[in-house]
């Protein structure tokens, strides 16, 4: 990278983002020494303005910024630093410096799928997602056309809280579908990113 650090007597902007989420974390500052020991060190370091000295995140509080990547702009005056936090962000106990939770309802899905894969792995006695895996692809299919019918009923009607509780159902089943038949919702995203663009 050529980094410009003049603009700013010797400090650069440091916008922070989960890698996972995306989510915006906190912003601070670099100068050359913190900007080469968080490449060194792996853990996000930056230029404490107030202490006049460097500051890793999570030094005191232990939630470090594991780093994930720096990108610098186009101008080389600011960094993108995509990093996995190891808690709490913010110092006030924020999953971010900007109030907002951390969290993504995209990534539950992939978190919800992982689950069933394990469940389809290991069988565990007693689980309901086990049943269905034992049953086979014929029941499973069953139990979504089922589920979708439910949710086209409930669609005709003005209760949110049923409505919302089938296809919550639904997209449960159509998930151990798609691992049944050995299918990621990642497989699904593509399709529609092909016929998107």
């Amino acid at each position: 990278m050529a980094l410009d650090f003049s603009k700013m007597n010797g400090l650069l902007p440091a916008v922070v983002q989960d890698c996972k989420t995306g989510k915006v974390l906190m912003v601070a500052f670099m100068n050359e020494d913190a900007y080469r020991k968080t490449i060194e060190t792996k853990l996000v370091t930056f230029f404490s303005r107030t202490k006049n000295r460097l500051w890793t995140k999570g030094e005191e509080s232990g939630n470090f910024l594991d780093l994930v990547s720096l990108t610098e702009d186009c101008d080389h005056d600011t960094l993108l630093v995509k990093a996995k936090p190891r808690g709490a962000v913010c110092h006030t106990g924020a999953d971010t410096c900007f109030g907002e939770k951390n969290t993504s309802g995209i990534l539950f899905l992939e978190y919800l799928q992982n689950l069933i894969a394990t469940r389809k792995k290991e069988m565990p006695e007693g689980s309901y997602t086990t049943r269905l895996f034992q049953e086979g692809v014929n029941k499973i299919a069953q139990k979504v056309g089922e589920e979708a019918v439910e949710l086209v009923i409930e669609a005709k009607d003005s209760n949110e809280e049923l409505f919302l509780n089938e296809a919550a159902d639904l997209m449960f089943h159509y998930l151990v579908l798609l691992t049944q038949k050995g299918y990621a919702l990642s497989d699904v995203v593509q399709v529609l990113e092909k016929r998107h663009s």
